[in-house]
């Protein structure tokens, strides 16, 4: 079940990139994906924050998702 709410979390920030000017608004936007999908599924929603942010900064640093 940890594994599972950890994967939706991730998926949810790389599906729902929120890239910004910076990367503490991208780490900002990410984090509030990560931690609103550990609330859906009942998961640390500090957890669920840290991933996503990491997620999110990681997408749009690498160019894996386009922010423009």
């Amino acid at each position: 079940m940890y594994i599972k709410n950890i994967l939706l979390a991730i998926t949810a920030s790389a599906g729902l990139a929120a890239c910004g000017d910076t990367i503490g608004k991208q780490a900002l936007g990410g984090g509030a994906v990560g931690a609103g999908a550990a609330a859906i599924t009942g998961g640390s929603i500090a957890q669920g924050a840290a991933i996503g942010a990491g997620a999110n900064v990681l997408a749009c640093q690498s160019g894996a998702v386009r922010c423009k």
